[in-house]
């Protein structure tokens, strides 16, 4: 009895020990270094504002819905792999797979329609989602495509959109440059005068 007893108190202190570390210090631990100058925008998810409104992530890309569909001024992201039932992911189906190959060849005659051009102008990034299925950037290549109806829809010069893409362009594609949509469409709304 006397060694169960000692057991017992020797769990509870283990317990207590633990709780206090792992359930208060650690947790505090993590919220200051969170509020280290310099970490502090990825802890609190790392929030674009404009005129101090937050307008989007710059870690998340969600793809802009135009008003009007025939009046679209937006840059547009990947597509995204999510749903409501998996916020966040890929669709694990491969290359083979028949639904996911129809729904590329969806997405490729869609874009097509949408920037005017042929579908086998549609670059890759542009039908396919990321591994997380919510990439805030696309290629260069997807966003010059964008480049001609953003020009018509703003009324911005094509050179003036070409411009604002180069400076939202740089390194952080996986081994290539890659446009960050979010700032884009923000310096592009700032350029056409906030009108859309």
């Amino acid at each position: 009895m006397n060694t169960l007893v000692k057991q017992t108190w020797a769990g509870l202190r283990v317990l207590l020990v633990m709780t206090v570390l792992l359930g208060v210090l650690y947790p505090l631990a993590v919220w200051a270094v969170a509020r280290i100058p310099g970490l502090e925008g990825n802890a609190e998810g790392s929030v674009v504002t404009q005129n101090g409104q937050a307008v989007g992530s710059s870690l998340i890309g969600v793809d802009p819905v135009p008003a009007d569909p025939a009046h679209d001024p937006w840059f547009h992201t990947r597509p995204s792999a999510a749903t409501p039932e998996v916020p966040s992911g890929a669709s694990n189906k491969g290359p083979y797979n028949e639904d996911l190959v129809k729904t590329i060849g969806e997405r490729k005659d869609a874009i097509a329609k949408r920037e005017g051009v042929s579908p086998d102008q549609v670059p890759p990034d542009a039908v396919t989602a990321s591994g997380s299925g919510l990439d805030p950037d696309i290629s260069v290549a997807y966003a010059e495509l964008q480049a001609a109806r953003v020009a018509r829809n703003t009324g911005l010069p094509l050179d003036r959109v070409k411009q604002l893409i180069e400076q939202n362009t740089s390194g952080a594609g996986i081994g290539v440059p890659g446009v960050a949509v979010l700032p884009l469409n923000l310096a592009v709304r700032a350029a056409a005068g906030g009108a859309h």
